[in-house]
């Protein structure tokens, strides 16, 4: 079973100013006037949000819905840009395995894998005990789960008092908060020329590939960035 007292302090962790829970209930709104606004019903966006919780998937199945885009090509959009949050699960998996939890735990838990949610279980997994890890974790993902479903119901009846500036304001809250966790995390020359780099190889590539601008210039600034932090190292 859950332990109680480590799930509940997990949910309680996104409290706090700095949480990035803030940011992400903020982009839901965006997310569920969004969807109203393309003809979903509430309980339509309510089960986009409850299958997809990821604020960039949400954005390509609506972007693709109103082009017109096949169920199949859409499945696949969604599929690749969610595939950013593999490097994430295998970077903490291994901090939350424990030989005496069962495996449901984690098949659950995965479905909570974001960033919000990883960035508290990052910041606040060495406080606690290695056992107790995957009911901590069950925690955040519950609690971030639960604003990211909450917020895109408040978008959803609040859309009509909302006008495209307000909305494109409110979607860029969750990137603008991860930049500036990336350029708090700038302690290693790996992370500081990857952030560094990627944020003038984007523009360049758009020059070249709009379509492909971000997934080209992190990819060069990432490798270049790990490269060197090897040489560096050795």
């Amino acid at each position: 079973m859950i332990n109680t007292k480590y799930f509940l302090k997990g949910l309680k962790s996104i409290k706090g100013v700095g949480s990035p829970a803030i940011a992400l209930g903020a982009s839901f709104v965006a997310i569920g006037a969004l969807l109203k606004n393309l003809g979903f019903s509430i309980q339509e966006s309510i089960f986009s949000t409850f299958l997809t919780y990821a604020l960039p998937g949400s954005l390509v199945m609506a972007e693709s819905m109103f082009i017109g885009a096949s169920l199949i090509n859409i499945f696949i959009a969604v599929w690749l840009v969610n595939a950013r949050l593999y490097p994430m699960t295998v970077a903490l998996m291994p901090l939350l395995m424990h030989e005496n939890q069962p495996r449901w735990k984690y098949y659950l838990s995965c479905h909570f894998i974001a960033v919000s949610s990883w960035l508290i279980m990052k910041d606040n997994y060495e406080a606690i005990e290695k056992v107790n890890r995957i009911d901590f974790w069950i925690g955040i993902g519950i609690a971030t789960w639960s604003i990211a479903i909450f917020s895109t119901i408040i978008g959803f009846l609040a859309s009509d008092f909302l006008n495209k500036d307000m909305l494109i304001g409110l979607a860029i809250v969750n990137p603008i908060y991860f930049i500036c966790m990336m350029i708090g995390a700038m302690k290693t020359i790996q992370i500081s020329l990857s952030v560094l780099l990627g944020g003038i190889l984007g523009p360049v590539f758009y020059f070249l590939s709009p379509e492909w601008c971000i997934l080209f210039g992190g990819f060069v600034a990432g490798s270049i960035a790990y490269f060197i932090g090897e040489r560096s190292v050795s």
